[in-house]
């Protein structure tokens, strides 16, 4: 059986440009997405601590070094520049990728440099789980 897990997210990003003429997307600076193993067309989740607003989306490539995180399109219509977002990636993986996975979590300031950096622990298989 496969589960949908996470697999990396930048915390606490900076939303530095909202472009709703823009074709929709998020652009994310390379560095960013280097430093937590997320890949350009990726899939992810992003949530608004401002609001509460969750959308999903695919990733663009920005510059490396820039600190962007730019939503694009619709999802420009949920945040407003300076709002804090989480961006999430998931990845399904079997009950042996699982026990080796540790997600890459960056934590980033208010510019968007990292702060920190944290990997979570996979949890024991409940009792339940044959």
């Amino acid at each position: 059986m496969l589960r949908e897990v996470l697999h990396s997210k930048l915390h606490m990003a900076s939303v530095t440009t909202a472009r709703p003429d823009y074709v929709g997307s998020i652009t994310i600076d390379r560095d960013l997405l280097d430093a937590v193993g997320m890949r350009v067309n990726d899939k992810v989740l992003i949530s608004n601590c401002r609001n509460g607003a969750r959308l999903e989306t695919y990733i663009f490539e920005g510059a490396r070094g820039s600190k962007v995180i730019e939503l694009n399109g619709a999802a420009a219509h949920l945040v407003e520049v300076t709002d804090r977002v989480i961006i999430m990636h998931y990845a399904l993986v079997d009950d042996e990728q699982y026990a080796k996975h540790r997600p890459k979590v960056a934590i980033l300031d208010e510019t968007n440099a990292i702060v920190d950096r944290v990997r979570y622990e996979p949890s024991e298989p409940a009792a339940s789980d044959d």
